[in-house]
């Protein structure tokens, strides 16, 4: 059977029947069923296009899916959508678009049309009438298929510029809290906020940054750690979408002269996510950021953060100690948080209680007891800490040594046989025993405490698909070299970001650890003892086999993981 001939089979219904091969397949709960059988009912809209709307189905999963029920091959990238129309004379615009149908091409006497719901059955007669030519249908996304429309058919708005217009002209309008909530429960504000989360979640963002200056609002995502401007919408709409977030995170949208946090449970195409909301007063409106936490996409195995294995072995044998003190240092944003969990979803065990205390509590982990702090009740880390010791745990992880008080209990908490997990803010492992000298902390506690140190950044991969293998000059080979990496003469092979679809046209795709991991030894110890310099520890744990940050970098810049431009943006050359 041809596709086409699959597509106007009159046996066929008009829904999809994705929603009951979904549900057949174990893919969507009973509940989830359910609601978006109601809701095909009561809208008339298609299965397929409620899935994308209600959040349970990614598009690239709704095109695989709709692919496999329909045997029809998948658009493959976004080059095949055409940059001029196919046909343009013999198929309205406006059809095209109530039908989510783009022609992709025209093929002797058969036309190539991408559909995003294949379930439709008057696409292939229709589009054979139009045209007088065969039909062949592809699967591709809706998104894909909007943008392409209004760039080859229409003028050229994104999907961002369609929900724009539903806004409305701009008004002199005083800016009650009724009026406030009347705003951001308009449907045009509900679908620009939810464009805007949609969007961070298909492109893996991190963070979404809304900040409001005196003629823009400006929206950016974090992505890979770096900050990328996005299509942003009409300042006008500020006040609703800023409304309309807190609304939805719990927050006193009649308080916009404090900083504010709060939390929202969503789900977005398919995937639960928990997104941290936090938002503070500047001149032009209350800026907002959203921390998008996605369990799904986090895997707790140290192999996926990219230890090395020199740092990962370090590591493992400190975590094997039944007490002391294992820190985890580096940056806001360097992944500390993420190797905490991970150390404490290895260490979390039947046998073993496992009491936490964090601001905030990011992942939900299965069978350890979380602590969110509270210190508007006066449940900050150190009175928490004070606490947790008398519940009788194991391990104590404590998120942040925020203060001299909270690192003393840690201290004696592991003295008395619990090992603690925490971080701190330094630049390095050496430098953190000063740091905790400075705190107060007695050098003989210290070099009796702690077991570990593991100081970290997070650098880009290089994208697969496109990254470009070339050789080091001279200069950069040496330094290969005089880390042990390479041969004296020999040729480095190192790789470049590109860019292509798959990436973003970034040449990056994702982010893995670099890190360096300071165990504690009986020499270590007598330097802390005799209040050594920093320097003078570092390079004697280097002489006791640590890896430095910049060694561990150079050797996943070596195997391609990474580009040197990417290790140098990230971490310091070695002295």
């Amino acid at each position: 059977m041809q596709p086409s001939d699959l597509a106007q089979s009159p046996s066929r219904p008009h829904q999809t029947g994705v929603l009951a091969f979904l549900r057949e397949s174990d893919r969507l709960s009973p509940q989830d069923h359910a609601r978006a059988e109601g809701f095909v009912r009561d809208t008339g809209e298609g299965e397929a296009e409620t899935l994308i709307h209600m959040g349970l189905i990614s598009e690239p999963d709704l095109a695989k899916t709709l692919s496999e029920i329909y045997a029809l091959p998948m658009v493959a990238d976004a080059g095949e959508y055409p940059d001029e129309p196919v046909h343009s004379q013999a198929i309205a615009f406006r059809y095209l678009k109530a039908m989510k149908a783009i022609p992709l091409a025209m093929e002797e006497s058969r036309v190539v049309v991408a559909v995003a719901d294949p379930g439709q059955v008057s696409i292939a007669d229709a589009m054979r009438l139009a045209t007088d030519a065969e039909v062949s249908l592809k699967v591709g996304r809706f998104s894909d298929i909007e943008s392409a429309l209004e760039r080859v058919y229409g003028a050229g708005r994104s999907v961002m510029g369609e929900i724009v217009d539903g806004l409305g002209a701009e008004e002199e309008v005083e800016e009650s809290i009724e009026h406030l909530k009347d705003l951001a429960s308009e449907a045009p504000i509900i679908r620009l906020v939810n464009h805007i989360l949609q969007r961070a979640v298909e492109s893996g963002a991190s963070d979404v940054h809304i900040e409001p200056f005196e003629e823009t609002l400006m929206v950016r995502y974090r992505i890979d750690g770096i900050l990328t401007e996005s299509e942003s919408p009409p300042s006008r709409s500020t006040a609703a979408i800023i409304s309309r977030i807190k609304i939805m995170a719990k927050l006193n949208i009649a308080e916009q002269r404090v900083p504010q946090d709060g939390r929202i449970s969503v789900k977005i195409q398919g995937n639960e996510l928990e997104l941290r909301v936090s938002t503070v007063p500047t001149l032009y409106g209350e800026s907002l950021v959203i921390r998008l936490l996605n369990k799904k996409s986090i895997s707790f195995e140290f192999d996926s953060l990219g230890f090395g294995d020199v740092s990962l072995a370090r590591l493992q044998q400190s975590l094997q100690q039944p007490n002391g003190i294992i820190l985890v240092t580096g940056p806001t944003g360097s992944g500390k948080s993420t190797t905490l969990y991970t150390a404490l979803s290895q260490l979390n065990k039947p046998g073993v209680k496992i009491i936490t205390v964090e601001d905030p509590v990011e992942y939900k982990l299965e069978g350890i007891n979380q602590i969110q702090v509270k210190p508007q009740v006066g449940m900050d880390f150190a009175n928490a800490l004070r606490a947790i010791v008398r519940q009788d745990p194991d391990i104590i992880m404590v998120g942040e040594m925020r203060d001299a008080e909270t690192v003393r209990i840690a201290v004696q908490a592991a003295l008395t046989g619990h090992l603690v997990l925490s971080t701190l803010h330094t630049n390095d492992a050496a430098g953190t025993v000063s740091r905790l000298l400075d705190m107060g902390v007695e050098p003989y506690l210290l070099a009796s405490t702690v077991n570990a140190v593991v100081a970290q950044r997070l650098a880009r991969r290089l994208c697969l698909h496109c990254k470009q293998p070339y050789l080091a000059d001279e200069a950069l080979a040496r330094r290969f070299v005089q880390a042990g990496l390479a041969a004296e003469g020999e040729a480095v092979r190192l790789y470049r970001p590109v860019g292509c679809d798959a990436c973003s046209h970034t040449g990056f795709s994702g982010r893995m650890n670099i890190a360096e991991v300071l165990l504690i030894s009986e020499a270590i110890r007598q330097q802390v003892i005799g209040h050594a310099p920093a320097s003078t520890i570092q390079q004697l744990a280097v002489r006791e086999g640590m890896d430095t940050m910049y060694r561990d970098g150079l050797a996943k810049v070596r195997k391609g993981l990474t580009s040197f431009e990417e290790l140098m943006r990230v971490s310091e050359e070695d002295a």
